[in-house]
């Protein structure tokens, strides 16, 4: 089993910030760019009222990252900071204590890189990032999402704000969420076992873990790797746009309503927001909620254009591509 020394502790802490002031921006930007409603068209109110859409437009991801650096400043764009730094921080416990992987190689965590390990431990690894990816998931992207001002150190706080009544009497209901425990299984046996599985059949010689003879890498296979890795995206990118959509969509029980609704007034009582006046995004109608993965592909490509299930797809690609090497 891993030792937690010094170094690896300093090192791990040292990756891990690196990490952080690199991705957060990148990805909160892309999560509201993903979870933005633009609609084609006009949209009818619940008294069959036609009522133009006003959220911002906005399709294009450096435009939305100017957008948040302009209305909420440096402070917004690190939002998502506390619950990315703790499910990583989990996921790369998980991996030095349960695989004997190093703490301090940034290689062996996360949802692009899984460990290089034996082919039992990544199966392993696959069922421990479900359990913690899909509420890490919610909290995350909902605390990007949220025009609300979050305390970095009031946890409870925060998550009043950002669960609702329901979710926090019921914790487990945010895997019931509906669609959402689907698209990340999908998301999951693609990167980490799809992904992993063709690496170690095409690729044996980036797969070692262990101290023989390299072996000799080949040029084709490299390349056909290569070629499927880029190919990923046009599977993976849907998944990703449709689980933003499914996870900052909040489950509320309610009699009168669908039990995914969302609710209308918050928990969060006299909370700063980072721009009162302007909204960074806008969000779909919450009295007529996505109700599983399938819907939720087909009331964006109906309402929005299939265009909306790429948003960001060249970060995916990239991302899935540094990930699968590694």
């Amino acid at each position: 089993m891993a030792i937690f020394s010094v170094a690896s502790l300093i090192l791990f802490f040292f990756f891990l910030a690196v990490f952080l002031l690199i991705t957060v921006p990148l990805t909160g930007a892309l999560v509201r760019l993903r979870a933005n409603y633009n609609p084609k068209s006009l949209q009818l109110d619940p008294e069959d009222g036609v009522q133009p859409h006003t959220g911002p437009v906005i399709t294009s991801f450096f435009v939305m990252l100017s957008r948040v650096r302009t209305l909420e400043g440096w402070a917004g764009l690190m939002k998502g900071t506390m619950p990315t730094l703790l499910s990583n921080a989990v996921l790369a416990i998980f991996s030095s204590m349960f695989l004997d992987m190093s703490l301090s190689n940034p290689r062996n965590h996360g949802v692009y890189n899984a460990p290089t390990t034996k082919m039992w431990g990544t199966l392993l690894y696959s069922i421990f990032l479900m359990l913690v990816s899909l509420p890490a998931i919610i909290i995350t992207y909902r605390s990007v999402i949220t025009p609300c001002r979050l305390p970095y150190f009031r946890p409870f706080y925060s998550l009043r704000v950002l669960l609702t009544p329901t979710e926090r009497r019921k914790p487990w209901i945010l895997y019931l969420t509906p669609g959402l425990l689907t698209a990340e299984l999908l998301h999951i046996s693609c990167v980490v076992i799809g992904l992993r599985a063709l690496r170690h059949i095409l690729l044996p010689s980036l797969f070692q873990i262990d101290d023989q003879q390299p072996k000799d890498l080949s040029p084709r296979s490299l390349i056909i790797y290569l070629a499927i890795s880029l190919l990923s995206t046009i599977i993976l990118c849907p998944l990703e746009v449709i689980s933003t959509r499914l996870a900052v969509q909040r489950n509320h029980e309610s009699a009168e309503f669908n039990s995914v609704v969302q609710e209308e007034v918050g928990d969060s009582e006299d909370v700063q927001e980072y721009s009162p006046d302007e909204d960074v995004i806008g969000l779909r109608n919450d009295m007529d909620p996505y109700l599983g993965l399938a819907d939720c592909a087909k009331r964006i490509i109906d309402e929005e254009g299939w265009r909306a299930l790429y948003r960001g797809w060249w970060l995916t690609m990239l991302f899935g591509v540094f990930g699968a090497f590694a």
